[in-house]
């Protein structure tokens, strides 16, 4: 059977979510799947732990001043399989669209332990992967615990073969390779809305912007996939809430470059819509044009030397406890209205 090469329209969701609020997210989430589904795209990605924030808290407040920020957020995290992952799963399946989004999610082994979770949807409402960020970055390990490699798949879609990684894995070239070697064709990378480092005084912000384009380009000229970068906004009510009439918090969140979307080809130029505003943008992803640039160098294939090289991946989900008489299934997506599985 000859590789399907589709050609089709991707959406990178550039919003805010309703901060801190799981249902109102969601709710929006589903509210602008319609819109980018009536809009054509075939693929709709948001942006890292879209449900219900981000935790930006962390980078400008002391932990001994965070412990209410993160019992908000544990609260506020969501399980998988759970009612609202279901609800996106429903409205993917209805509008026959792949969906790519990210959300803090929580445990019923503790009450404490939150991860950095993304799940890619089929159009058909199928949990085609699920997968916990491997190491939060800096001052993200105040908020969340380290992930594992269960969830480094790539999804074979109507579409084509999509994988991602959030924030800074992209970063990382075992996990990138990971995919690569998957035969990844479209990949998702999710950000935060903006990265602060330090404060005004002290100089110039990490250019979050500027690392995220180096990371897209670096990502699809090595695997010669297209890269599909989606960030959030840092909203008012966000800002606010976070600084809570803090002038030094309030200065540090202003001064932090905002996040970008954006689209790559399989040559690492950029090409499509692109924004730091709030809003949706759009590109139309052609698989065709990855094949030949596969031919100057494929280094899952003849540009590697697999006979010197041997990269091993732990891909399995780590649990606290494995008990004998309990069966350790894969979670699904559970839809609770018709109480049966979506798809």
């Amino acid at each position: 059977m000859t590789a399907a090469l589709p050609k089709f329209k991707a959406a990178a969701m550039h919003v805010a979510p309703v901060f801190m609020d799981t249902q109102a997210t969601v709710d929006k989430a589903c509210a602008l799947i319609a819109e980018a589904a009536g809009n054509g795209a075939r693929l709709i990605a948001f942006p890292e732990t879209y449900i219900p924030a981000f935790p930006i808290w962390s980078a400008v407040r002391a932990p001994i001043e965070n412990h209410g920020f993160f019992r908000r957020l544990a609260q506020a995290a969501i399980r998988l399989p759970g009612p609202e992952i279901a609800q996106i799963a429903r409205v993917a399946r209805a509008h026959k669209v792949v969906v790519s989004i990210g959300f803090n999610e929580g445990t019923e082994a503790s009450l404490g332990c939150v991860w950095n979770s993304n799940v890619l949807i089929g159009d058909d409402g199928r949990l085609l992967n699920h997968h916990r960020k491997l190491v939060p970055t800096f001052y993200e390990k105040l908020a969340w615990n380290p992930g594992d490699a269960y969830g480094l798949r790539v999804a074979e879609t109507r579409i084509g073969k999509i994988g991602a990684l959030i924030c800074g894995e992209n970063t990382n070239p075992l996990a990138r390779f990971a995919l690569i070697a998957q035969g990844e064709q479209l990949h998702v990378a999710s950000y935060p809305p903006v990265w602060p480092t330090r404060p005004p005084e002290e100089g110039k912000n990490y250019d979050n912007r500027s690392a995220n384009r180096i990371r897209a380009a670096a990502h699809a000229f090595e695997a010669k996939c297209f890269v599909l970068v989606v960030g959030s906004c840092l909203d008012h009510t966000a800002r606010n809430w976070v600084a809570n009439g803090d002038k030094a918090a309030a200065a540090v969140l202003d001064a932090a470059p905002t996040s970008e979307s954006f689209f790559v080809d399989p040559t690492g130029e950029v090409f499509g819509d692109a924004t730091t505003d709030e809003g949706l943008v759009f590109a139309t992803v052609n698989l065709r044009h990855c094949i030949e640039p596969k031919r100057f160098h494929d280094v899952a294939a003849g540009y590697n030397r697999f006979d010197l090289f041997d990269f091993r991946v732990r891909r399995e989900r780590l649990r606290p406890a494995h008990f004998d008489d309990v069966a350790e299934e894969t979670p699904e997506i559970v839809d609770h209205s018709e109480t049966r599985l979506v798809g």
